[in-house]
């Protein structure tokens, strides 16, 4: 194929928390890359995700849930979703359609207005469309196509499967014409230590839902390569309280040991070789102010 004939861009991903960004991300791409939990703003910092359709490589970028922020971490993450954006030659908006429009969906439309040229082409994505009546599908986008000029609409399951390739055929044919940015079997754009710590929060959400405090981070603290060719990865659980820590351990070390066996077993899968996990939980009350913590999820502290 020759370099004339080839595509490369960045596709913006946005939405409320809980919309199905990750969701969609891992499936435009083939693989996970991103973590999906059932807990609301679960993606703190911009993933990419990179996808080759024809002549095109993809280059997506799932944001942070836009919200009203309240805290610092809220600002960072809500701040990292726009800068997103404005990054991108391509930007997609999904919305929840069994929720319909959200005062989440309008506050992301009125930024979408005010960024005007600067938010590229704007493409609507209702998902999980397989859980609403047609009828209310086709009121909901034409509510939301008189509210945005929206470029396209497609009506899309994440989930399924359903509607995702033809949202990917079309986006890959907008994209500028250019060389590839990234090698051709390069999945991701993330570095494999805030990726190991990413799938180790994924266990914390999923094992411990409604009782998993949402001011919980987890770092990888260190990487080392084993003569055997196994890896042995240190990470550390951070907390605010010491409550929090005896949630995290369980009852005599339980809980810590079934987050670590399925954080094990995935990351064993995803970087193809033995996994020796060690996990600590520490606290410290004020992790959410402290730069260091923001700098290790990629998020900027001024925000």
């Amino acid at each position: 194929m020759s370099e004339a004939a080839r595509r490369a861009g960045f596709v913006a991903l946005i939405g409320a928390p809980n919309a199905g960004k990750s969701t969609l991300l891992n499936a435009l791409i083939g693989a996970k890359i991103a973590i999906v939990t059932p807990k609301v703003q679960t993606t703190r910092s911009r993933v990419v995700g990179i996808a080759i359709e024809g002549a095109s490589q993809i280059i997506f970028v799932d944001t942070p849930g836009i919200f009203a922020p309240k805290r610092r971490l809220d600002r960072a993450m809500v701040a990292a979703a726009w800068a997103g954006v404005a990054n991108a030659d391509e930007v997609v908006l999904l919305v929840d359609a069994a929720r319909g429009v959200t005062d989440e969906v309008t506050r992301i439309i009125d930024g979408l207005k005010g960024l005007g040229e600067k938010a590229g082409g704007v493409v609507l994505a209702l998902n999980k469309v397989d859980a609403v009546e047609r009828g209310k599908l086709l009121t909901l986008s034409a509510e939301l196509n008189a509210s945005y000029p929206f470029r396209e609409t497609f009506m899309i399951s994440a989930l399924t499967g359903d509607g995702v390739e033809d949202l990917k055929r079309a986006l890959a044919a907008r994209l500028p014409e250019g060389p590839w940015l990234y090698p051709e079997d390069q999945l991701a754009d993330i570095p494999q230590r805030l990726l190991a710590a990413e799938i180790t929060r994924e266990k914390l959400f999923l094992k411990l839902r409604q009782e998993l405090p949402y001011a919980a981070t987890v770092e990888t603290e260190s990487w080392k390569e084993q003569k055997d060719g196994s890896l042995r990865l240190d990470q550390v659980i951070y907390v605010q309280r010491p409550g929090h820590k005896g949630i995290i351990l369980g009852k005599g070390g339980a809980m810590i040991k079934s987050i670590g066996a399925d954080a094990r077993a995935e990351l064993e899968q995803i970087f193809e070789r033995k996994v020796h996990l060690f996990l600590f939980v520490k606290v410290r009350e004020k992790w959410l102010d402290d730069p260091e913590r923001y700098r290790a999820m990629g998020l900027d502290y001024s925000d």
